[in-house]
């Protein structure tokens, strides 16, 4: 019998994966999901590996034990617990992510129906209240249309978030991809997504929308991002 201590890799991997299994139940909560559409990822801190759910499995059924752990290559690890499942078919798309975004620490994929509805128009969340300046500095954009399967979702998130500060990023006919420190932090994105798309839409049915001129974007987005809160941490770079 090996009595051994886990490896600090292993540890790691097992707090990415109990995380992971736990904040599917906030795309639940929040209404940002139907039947098994949507995931996230995380990835393992210290390592080139990050965890993700399995495909088209009920969000009922998921667990630290069954989601997977792949490489950054988007390969599911051979023997890991859950290997014997497929990953989502996103999967391609969060490894992309991951290799050439070396600060994002997670990854969320939804379908939440009103920041679809500005993606089936292909069309950017423009910057009119203060909550969008405050947790994305400016327009939430919109990025190709890309067909699921390889990495192809994967480069339009790279190439349209690169040097932006959205974290999130509307995919042309498709849905919402966010990015985060770490999975939780791309969660909260995911949240705010669907809520500023909400009432931006319900605005626009009243009138025209108000800009906010962008010197007040800039300082709502420095005040949140460096001030706001108990420990700042900066936006994400």
């Amino acid at each position: 019998m090996n009595d051994a201590p886990p490896s600090a890799e292993t540890a790691a991997v097992e707090a990415v994966r109990a995380q992971v299994s736990a904040l599917h139940a906030e795309l639940t909560r929040n209404g940002l999901v139907v039947w098994t559409g949507g995931n996230i990822s995380g990835r393992v801190p210290g390592t080139d590996l990050f965890v993700i759910k399995p495909s088209g499995v009920d969000y009922d059924d998921l667990a630290p034990e069954n989601m997977i752990v792949c490489t950054l290559d988007g390969a599911v690890v051979p023997g890991s617990p859950g290997s014997d499942r497929a990953p989502s078919s996103d999967t391609a798309a969060h490894a992309y992510v991951y290799r050439n975004m070396p600060e994002v620490g997670g990854v969320v994929h939804t379908h939440s129906t009103y920041a679809t509805a500005w993606a089936a128009r292909a069309e950017p969340i423009p910057c009119v209240i203060t909550a969008m300046a405050d947790e994305f500095g400016g327009d939430i954009p919109v990025g190709p249309f890309a067909i699921i399967g390889d990495d192809s979702i994967g480069r339009g998130i790279v190439a349209t978030l690169s040097g932006h500060r959205s974290r999130a990023v509307l995919m042309q006919n498709h849905g919402v991809f966010t990015i985060g420190r770490d999975a939780r932090d791309a969660v909260k994105a995911a949240v705010m997504t669907e809520d500023v798309a909400r009432t931006v839409h319900i605005a626009r049915q009243g009138g025209p929308l108000v800009p906010i001129p962008q010197d007040a974007i800039d300082a709502l987005f420095h005040r949140y991002q460096n001030v706001y809160g108990q420990n700042p941490e900066g936006a994400l770079s």
